[in-house]
């Protein structure tokens, strides 16, 4: 549900940038508005930001090789890096030098009917790309708030698809506030205005994608609630006592990778070890399935060692004992067999 979902936000997004790219140059082109060229290009940088994550998406489906052992699942999260990095330099690096350029030469705006029209007709087709990317979102947020689950998703293409169109969305009105503000007033400084406005947006929007991408190309674990979740599934076998320890890893969207250290009882035979931990794996896989790779190391805990230990440990005191009340009986024995000293004559 999460690849296909992801796929078709990131397509309904790319049709509509496109076309929304080709309306706002023209309308540039007719007006000289600079809020409509920061539009522009912030069009531009999102349809490349498309193209970006379904590449990665691509990539991603490769198979493992000896040198990359666990596959190439992060790649997505790279170039949703990447994305952060292009929306920030393209985008918002653009959008402010170019407000400030209007903002100190003002112009007056041409044509301001094409500017309005392009507008309104770019809200309406971001706002059908934002509604499919909320769409395929509610399928996976659950109960969660947008903020929480931009935050927890481990697939990168849905918050990063969601917040491009919301920064668009935004960045559409204001626009639409500079161009109207500039043809009321007739003072151009309002169309730089909303330029830096756009850039300021974008600029805020590539921090928080690339604060979470970044997180996520290092390594992120489960959260508290699946980890608690794991571990009742791994103690509700039989031959594990407890878990000792536990780490976790996302090395790929849907690739999860566990590890931990298993308390079995000492009495067990390797057999029964064994098809403890196959079955641990098993009810681990029905609760998280995304549990790719798990490794359990079966062990003895502290208390049980001791245990364990008790019978040898009593058994050498034992023969010590011996030894040392052989070795005093010996050194009597001798002591009894010394020869009398000799009266002296």
């Amino acid at each position: 549900m999460s690849a296909e979902g992801g796929t078709k936000a990131i397509i309904a997004a790319l049709a509509a940038n496109l076309g929304i790219a080709a309306s706002k140059m023209v309308a540039f082109a007719f007006t000289g508005s600079s809020s409509m060229l920061a539009e522009s290009i912030h069009s531009v940088a999102d349809s490349g930001n498309q193209g970006l994550l379904l590449l990665g998406r691509k990539r991603s489906e490769r198979d493992r090789t000896p040198e990359h052992p666990f596959g190439f699942g992060r790649e997505r999260y790279f170039y949703a890096f990447v994305v952060a990095v292009v929306l920030f330099t393209v985008g918002s690096a653009f959008s402010l030098y170019e407000g400030y350029h209007k903002i100190i030469h003002p112009e007056d705006i041409d044509a301001p009917i094409w500017a309005f029209a392009v507008l309104i007709i770019a809200i309406g087709m971001e706002g059908f790309s934002f509604r499919t990317a909320i769409k395929e979102s509610n399928q996976l947020r659950g109960g969660d708030s947008w903020w929480a689950f931009i935050r927890r998703a481990k697939a990168p293409e849905l918050p990063v698809v969601l917040l491009e169109d919301a920064a668009a969305l935004i960045g559409l009105v204001l626009a639409l506030f500079g161009v109207s503000m500039a043809v009321a007033t007739g003072d151009g400084v309002w169309d730089g205005v909303g330029t830096v406005g756009i850039g300021v947006l974008l600029g805020l929007v590539a921090t928080v994608l690339a604060i979470e991408t970044k997180s996520l190309l290092i390594g992120e674990g489960v959260d508290a609630d699946q980890e608690k979740r794991i571990i009742d599934a791994l103690e509700s076998v039989e031959q594990v006592d407890h878990v000792i320890h536990i780490r976790t890893e996302y090395i790929g969207p849907e690739a999860l990778l566990i590890a931990a250290k298993i308390a079995v009882n000492h009495d067990d035979t390797a057999a029964e070890v064994a098809r403890g931990i196959d079955a641990a794996e098993a009810k681990v896989r029905a609760v998280i399935p995304e549990a790719g790779l798990i490794y359990l190391e079966p062990a003895l805990d502290e208390a049980d060692r001791k245990n364990a230990a008790k019978p040898a440990e009593s058994a050498g005191t034992a023969a010590d004992t011996g030894e040392t009340d052989a070795g005093t009986a010996g050194t009597g024995a001798d002591e009894g067999a010394k020869p009398e000293t000799p009266a002296s004559s």
